[in-house]
């Protein structure tokens, strides 16, 4: 008898969407209300991957003097703010996602997405870029109070789906994917066409895609 299809896990700044120049226009609309410079797109890319609040400490310690945390309470508040009406603006999913995704749910895969995020945001470019059909469960960095690497922000997503116990595999971007995972006991897919700062070839992640549409392989390759 065959095993049951695993569930499928996926971050989504990096992975599903490429979320880099909305990121980057409200980064840098908050830079300039504050009197700092702005960054150019490849620098916020190596910022992203631990939520907003840790998107604008870098930010300001990167344009000079680190915020205060009672300063970055309020930049927080003012992010949200301007980004999630305006999360789709520029961000598109990446090239093969949509096809890939289709070919999951008409194979019977259950998916979820399990990002560090905060979830207001999350759902607004799920939904506005039509992938929100996709997945059972939308988990976002604000919804536990744990969070990727924290195993129990995976975890707790399968709870979300009814499925815990069930095998699973994390398809993500980063350190904090990765972390996630091994601690989860899942088996990762990276791709190398994400937001990190660590060159994705020495994370350890299981397989490696350059590609979306080469994720259904590797899935294949994991359950074999």
């Amino acid at each position: 008898m065959t095993d049951p299809k695993p569930i499928l896990l996926f971050d989504l700044d990096g992975t599903l969407i490429d979320s880099a120049p909305d990121l980057v226009e409200t980064m840098n609309t908050i830079l300039r209300r504050h009197g700092r410079t702005t960054l150019p797109i490849d620098a916020v890319k190596k910022l992203v991957g631990d939520g907003a609040r840790a998107l604008l400490d870098r930010g300001f310690k990167e344009t000079g003097a680190p915020a205060s945390a009672e300063q970055l309470d309020a930049l927080f508040t003012e992010f949200l703010e301007i980004y999630v009406p305006n999360c789709a603006v520029l961000s598109r999913p990446f090239e093969g996602v949509t096809d890939s995704l289709d070919g999951f749910a008409e194979a019977g895969y259950r998916m979820g997405v399990c990002t560090n995020k905060p979830q207001a945001p999350s759902e607004t470019i799920l939904t506005e870029l039509g992938l929100m059909p996709y997945f059972e469960a939308v988990v976002g960095g604000d919804y536990f109070p744990v969070r990727k690497p924290d195993p129990q922000h995976l975890l707790g997503t399968l709870e979300l789906m009814e499925a815990s116990g069930q095998s699973a595999i994390m398809v993500g971007d980063s350190y904090n994917d990765i972390a996630a995972a091994r601690n989860a006991d899942m088996p990762v897919i990276l791709v190398t066409f994400g937001y990190t700062t660590t060159p994705v070839e020495s994370l350890g992640g299981d397989i490696l895609v350059d590609r979306f549409s080469d994720i259904p392989g590797a899935v294949t390759r994991l359950h074999a």
